[in-house]
This record gives structure tokens, sequence and C-alpha cells, in this order.
């Protein structure tokens, strides 16, 4: 059956379309189209004004409604995907924070069991470690981070699941790494890092071209007696088509950096993400100690709130840079769709509302909150009734 999105402010990738309608056929998008008369045999859907856009696509997230990714099982997954779906996330890439081997490949056989279910939401694995500074650690489990292993890396991007992995550049092997990762349909990303800008335009030579949270765990300007000295985030910024991407909770990064960073990138090279914890989507308000998260090497419920961290939900990332930051709500959108999309070459299925992609709509009313959500054509949430 034929399902019909109108009334709605339609943002497509020219702009803004009003007075239309998206037709959504099966899982894919049918047409969007300047006309909103009633087709014949369609469910209707009235946006009742509200803003119809692409869905978000989430590039770092931990866990969500209680589980997190650490934890890897199919339980833990699907709760914490489903969770942030009722936020507007219909596409994303679970982050595995620095772990064993063990732990990562328990994760990667839970990932490519439930990409392989029809329309999953599920695109890939991130993992964000093992490679990392001590010297920027932030919340990561220090006694886990190490340099680039080959025999490690190499096994586990053969899985062919994991579709972005983070590196401090600095370190010894990284562009060895980076060009394995590029090989293996992997985006190698720099992160945790308390490089130079040396270090960066090495990693960038080798195929690295995106910065995880960007300006967080990272160098940046400083001064050393009376000099001042570049760091990673300079270096990033010097590098045109280098993508970023950026925790917009309003606590992570202030708004005036948002706004430089967009000023500076455009919205074509930056993108929003959460970087959000198992209590983000969720009641749940418990922290845990160590021992109840590690037991004999293995992950039990990592809920990592007593550390660093965000709540943030893909609708709070939208709503924090349109209110606090003044970017305009199409630039907004196309941060969460559009350009993570391109960022990880999935662009050719989703990321906008156009003929023949993945149905992944959601809506946003005046306030900036999410009112629908359907993936792959499934209403996943809808607070406006259906006629």
């Amino acid at each position: 059956m034929l399902k019909q999105i109108v009334n709605g402010r339609i943002l497509t990738p020219t702009g803004w379309l009003e007075g239309g309608s998206v037709v959504i056929e099966g899982n894919r998008i049918k047409e969007v189209s300047n006309c909103d008369l009633p087709l014949k045999d369609a469910e209707i859907i009235d946006a009742h004004g509200c803003y119809v856009v692409p869905g978000g696509i989430e590039l770092h997230v931990h866990g969500g409604g209680g589980r997190d990714f650490m934890e890897g099982t199919e339980e833990a997954f699907r709760t914490a995907v489903e969770a942030h779906m009722q936020h507007g996330t219909t596409a994303i890439y679970p982050t595995m924070s620095c772990s064993t081997p063990e732990m990562y490949e328990q994760g990667i056989a839970v990932t490519k069991k439930l990409m392989a279910e029809p329309d999953s939401p599920i695109m890939g694995l991130h993992l964000e470690g093992p490679y990392f500074s001590l010297k920027m650690a932030g919340a990561q489990r220090p006694e886990w981070i190490t340099p680039p292993n080959p025999s490690d890396y190499n096994r586990m991007l053969a899985s062919g699941v994991i579709k972005r992995w983070d590196v401090a550049p600095e370190l010894e092997g990284a562009e060895a790494f980076i060009e394995a990762c590029r090989k293996a349909d992997c985006v190698p990303c720099i992160g945790h890092t308390a490089g130079a800008p040396e270090d960066v335009y090495r990693a960038y030579k080798a195929g690295a071209t995106h910065a995880t949270h960007f300006t967080n765990a990272m160098s940046s300007l400083h001064k050393n007696r009376e000099f001042k000295v570049a760091g990673v985030v300079e270096a990033v910024y010097s590098i045109p088509d280098f993508t970023v991407e950026v925790i917009a909770d309003g606590i992570h990064v202030p708004p005036v950096v948002m706004k430089m960073i967009y000023n500076a990138k455009g919205v074509e090279h930056m993108c929003l993400c959460t970087d959000s914890l198992a209590v983000a989507a969720s009641n749940a308000t418990r922290t845990f100690n160590d021992n109840e998260i590690i037991e004999d090497g293995v992950c039990k419920l990592a809920d990592r709130s007593a550390l660093a961290g965000s709540i943030a939900t893909m609708d709070r990332l939208v709503r924090t840079i349109v209110q606090q930051t003044d970017i305009p709500m199409a630039d907004a959108c196309r941060m969460i769709s559009e350009t993570p999309a391109k960022i990880m070459g999935i662009y050719d299925r989703k990321g906008s509302l156009e003929r023949g992609k993945d149905a992944d709509i959601i809506m946003f009313d005046d306030k900036v909150e999410v009112t629908f959500v359907m993936q792959a054509g499934q209403i996943k949430r809808s607070l406006t009734p259906m006629v």
C-alpha cells in the first residue's frame, strides 16, 4: 500500500518544498512531488505543517535505552537502536570504545548478524580505539590503549562490518593502519590525539579525512613559553576537505565554537553526532562501578555514565544547533542526514528525500521536537493521527 505525506515543509536537495508530498511505496521513496492531491488508495499522513526531513544518521553512539553496545549482545544492540530511533535516528553505526580484541569480535559478530536482516538500520560498526594517545584517553580505559596491531586490525577488518575506525595519527604504524582501513572500505578517522599538525598531514596523505568528535580529546593551539603552537584542531581546519563530527549537545562544544566550525567547514563538511551513552533515550539513572561493568575481561554492562559522555539524542542535536547557534533548520537537518551519508559512502540510498532512496523520514514541529519517525517505510513513531 502507498503512503503519502502531505501538508508539510519538505526538505529536498534543492531546498524547502511547500505544498508538495512524499509518496512511499514499500521501503522506498516512490516520488517527491510538488503536488499534494491525495493519491487513490494511499494512506495519507498529515504532517500538520511540520518540517519533513531525511532521517538522522548516527555515526558515533555508544548505547541508549539503558543498554550499551559494549555488552556485545543482540538484546543490547536492538534496545539501544530502538531507543534512538524514537528520537529520529533511522540509520546507525554502533560504537565500541577501547576494548580487548575478544570484546570487539563479539560486537562484530552481533553487528554482522543484525546487518543481514532486511531493512536493518545498522549500517556497520564503529570502533573508537584502542589505537589512541594515553595523553588524550578521556573516558577510554587506559589499560586497553595500544599502538596499531596489524594482526588484530587486519583480522577484524576482514569481517567487512567495521565501517569506521579511529586512530591517533601520531602513533607509530598509524599510516599503515589508515591505508588498511581504506582498502577494507572502512573510513579511517583521527581522534583522541595529542599530535601535531604534521601528524595530521601524514594521516591525510595516507587516507584519513574525518575527525572524531572534533575539538574534543585532541590537541589545539597552546602556548609553549613565548611561542604559540598549533595542534590537531588547527590542522583539520587547514585542510578544506577534512570532514568533522561535532557533539552538538550544547555541553561538549560551546555554541560559539559550533558556529565557528560551521562557518569554517560549512554544512558539506560538518556533521552532528551524539556520542551518547546507555542512559541516553532512557529513564535509567543508575551508574555502575568498574567491577559491575567488567568481569574477567568481559563487559557486562558498560554504562559509562559515571565517566565522560553524552546523553543526547538526534532531535536534541538539531534543536541545539538551531536554537543556540542560529544555524538554519535546513542546514541542521542536512548535518544529521546528507553530510554523514556522504562521509560514510551511503548517499546513494540514504541522506536525502529523493525518488528511489530508502524511506527514512522524520518530522520536526516548530519547537524542533520530533513528532514522526519512519524507517524503511515503517512508521516507528507518530504523534499525529493518520487519515
